[in-house]
Order: C-alpha cells, then structure tokens, then sequence
C-alpha cells in the first residue's frame, strides 16, 4: 500500500484542548519540533468550544485561559492540524492521523506522543433512554457552545453531578429554562464537603452563579431524585422520577438531558511508553482533573516528555494538579448519590443497552444463560454489543456490570481490545497513493 510521506517531528500532541495546546506550547517553547492534531474542524475541546455565531458561554476566566493558550500557539507559530483523526500507532511505531479533509491516512514519526483525548461522559442506561429527543448533557452542551441558541421546546436536564447545573444555567441564560433540574445527590445537605470545598473559592463562585441563575428562573431542582423511565408520549416525552423516600412522579417535555458523571477518554488508546516513541497522556484522558487542571497537566506531561527525551527520569509533580485532584475528590463527595448505586441487574428486559446496535439488557441475559463458559470478548462478537460506531464508549461499563453480575465465572478481558484504528477509518483513506510521489 502507497503511503503520503511522513511527517517527521519530535513530539505529536493528540487533542486541541487545554491540555492538548499547553503541552504543545511548553514543548514548542523548548526547542522542540511539535504538530498538534485536533479531530474537530476547530481548537478548544469540550470546555473551550468555539462558537459558530457570537456568543460564548464559556466563563471569563476561561475566555482569559483561551486567550492565553492560543497566543503561545501563535508566538511559536504551531499549526495545528484540524480534522486529523488519531487512529493509534502502527506496529513500527508510527502514529496514524486520517486526514478527514484530505481523505487520506497520515503517518507521523515522532519520538515523543502526548495523547490529550479529554473525557467521556458516563451515562446509566434507563429505559427510553435511547428515544429520540434524549441526549447526553455534554451533547447539548456543546450544542449551546457552537450555535449560541438553545433548541426548541422544554428541556429537562437529569443524572447526577455539578455539570448539570452548569447546563441547567446556559439553558437560562439562553431563555430557555429546563422545566426541571433532577439530581440524584444532594449537595445543599451534604455540609461538610460544602465547608472543605469552600477552600475552592473559583469553584464556589462558579456555582454560586449557576445556581442563582437557575433559582431566579424558577426551575425546580429536585435533589436526590432519580430518572427511572422515559416514554413517548403522543409528540413529547414523559420522564418517571423517583425521589428518595420511593415517591414517584411524572414530568413532560420535549428533550431530556442526561449525564451521570465522565471518565478518561481511554478507549483504545496506545499505553503509556517511557522507550521511543514516548507515550504520556494528559488532562482529563489521564486523570479528571477538570478545566483549572487541564492546562497545568499539559505542561506537566510535556516536561515529563522533554526529560524522557534526554535520558532523565521525572516524575510529575505539579501542585496546581495536586490542589485540583483534591478538589474533584470534594465534588465527587458532594454530589455522592443520595441512594447508593445497586447495580443495573433490575433493568427490565427491553431497557436497550448498547445504543448504537440496539442491544437490549434482555439478550444480553439471554447470551449468559448458558452453561458453557464465556467471556466479554464472546459478548461482543456475537452478540454485537460495542460493535457499533462509538465501540463500547457508552455500554462497555454496563455490559460489564451486569455480565458479571449474572455470571461471575465471567471469562476475563475487556469488552474492547486497545488496538488501533481506534475510530473508524475508511478503506479509501487507509488506501490513498503517496502524494509526494504524484502517484
């Protein structure tokens, strides 16, 4: 097969984010040769979306952090390359880029690789949950961020953890307030990780705003409360929540926004090398570290990089990384679940589990019911859970849990293999001639 030429630097930074752009920057700043690539048409990751209109709904201080990050790009005249998709490193060490524009595969040698992937969201499967008109948080977050406008209709946001209010306070600022906000915490009673994560004052202040917003606009915030189905009913949906003490109750709307907390975007990718080519990874695909730690372990994770490349061993240390872990420990405590998490092994029978295949908890039973052994990869492959476009990024924990659950003499290994390519590449691309050759 006929490859484009190589691109040859010392350090491939993969992701455009905050912590992607700083560890390119603190690179770049040392000397070094530096590509940065960014599977989106556009810079700035989850927090730092950039919108297509006008309006921004990210902080000020985070517009200031933007400002910053994409001037040192500038000063040291990093070009980054947009819609290049990560797709793993080959098997002589070459990184792969599928060059959406282009429609072509990249090879990248370079002796270093900060993968800067940021997080995924986690969300509990619940029946109706793959409804049209059911979204993930992070989703209809990034809907706000490209387009400045909110879409039609009433919104009830749901699940569990701070950035739901966050969502909940864009929703009104764009006038539209969700018709309820449904946490499965209860942050208002937990007094003591409210006192401690009052040594955080930014993240004080930041809720403060979000939930005076809400709180002004009437949106109910009904705390340890849990969504347990959604219907279709007639053109709108209808959400059962239950609360704490095991009342229930209905609410319509037209969208639902769920979110149950995010994880390390580590799906599929190369593990962590100290021999060349050197693999680190950075932010939130790392560790969630949130925004304030993203851009400090960036930095981290490229000084880890430049010691490695000189033969020294360094072990990261950054304080502002530390005082972050601390505070995502204290928001983690704060927004514990009212009622402990006691698995998905009561989900009926037609709750669909993997979404992109259709997959429902009830064939997933039914797989495990025989006798003969199995195990997570047998799950997959013949019963096409994970198979489909996102592979296992929002199922894979809940076919788990529940495979275990129901049989635990479950064969070891992961749903998912780490191999490359880690995203869907076409064959055309993998196929394209070498353009330095005119071929």
């Amino acid at each position: 097969m006929a490859r484009p030429a190589e691109i040859v630097c010392d350090a491939l930074v993969i992701g455009g984010g905050a912590a992607g752009v700083s560890a390119a920057v603190e690179l770049a700043r040392a000397g070094l040769r530096v590509e940065l690539a960014e599977q989106r048409a556009s810079l700035g990751g989850a927090y730092h979306r950039q919108p297509s209109g006008t309006t921004a709904t990210t902080s000020a201080r985070g517009r200031r952090q933007w400002l910053r990050l994409t001037a040192g790009l500038a000063h040291f005249a990093i070009a980054p390359r947009l819609r290049h998709v990560f797709l793993g490193v080959d098997t002589d060490g070459l990184g792969l880029l599928d060059d959406r524009e282009a429609g072509r595969v990249r090879t990248v040698r370079a002796r270093a690789l900060v993968v800067a992937t940021g997080a995924v969201e986690r969300i509990l499967p619940r029946p109706g949950w793959q409804l049209d008109g059911v979204m993930t948080a992070g989703g209809l977050q990034m809907l706000l961020k490209e387009t400045g406008e909110a879409p039609p209709g009433e919104i009830l946001v749901a699940g569990n953890g701070p950035l739901n209010i966050a969502l909940a306070a864009d929703l009104v600022r764009l006038g539209r307030p969700p018709v309820a906000l449904v946490e499965a915490g209860d942050p208002a009673k937990n007094l003591g990780a409210a006192l401690r994560i009052a040594t955080f004052p930014g993240l004080i202040g930041e809720a403060a705003r979000h939930l005076a917003r809400t709180g002004f606009a009437g949106t109910p915030w009904l705390r340890g409360a849990t969504v347990t189905a959604i219907e279709r009913d007639g053109a709108r949906l209808a959400v059962s929540i239950e609360d704490r003490r095991g009342g229930s109750r209905r609410i319509h709307g037209d969208m639902v926004a769920l979110h149950d907390g995010i994880r390390p975007n580590d799906f599929g990718l190369p593990a962590v090398s100290i021999g060349e080519p050197i693999v680190v990874r950075a932010g939130d695909c790392r560790e969630v570290l949130g925004i304030r730690g993203a851009e400090a372990d960036g930095i981290a994770a490229a000084r880890e990089v430049m010691a490695l490349l000189s033969g020294t061993a360094l072990h990261r240390v950054a304080p502002e990384v530390s005082r972050q872990r601390r505070a995502q420990a204290l928001l983690a405590e704060l927004f514990r679940p009212v009622r402990e998490h006691d698995g998905l092994r009561h989900l009926p029978d037609e709750t669909v589990l993997c979404r992109c295949e259709g997959r429902t908890v009830g064939e997933l039973r039914a797989m495990l019911a025989g006798p003969d052994p199995i195990g997570l990869r047998e799950v997959k492959l013949n019963g096409r859970f994970g198979m489909g476009v996102c592979q296992g990024r929002f199922c894979a924990d809940a076919v788990g849990e529940i495979a275990l659950a129901a049989r635990p003499d479950l064969a070891a290994g992961p749903l998912s293999r780490d191999r490359w390519p880690v995203r869907p590449v076409s064959i055309a691309a993998l196929a394209a001639p070498d353009e330095s050759r005119g071929e």
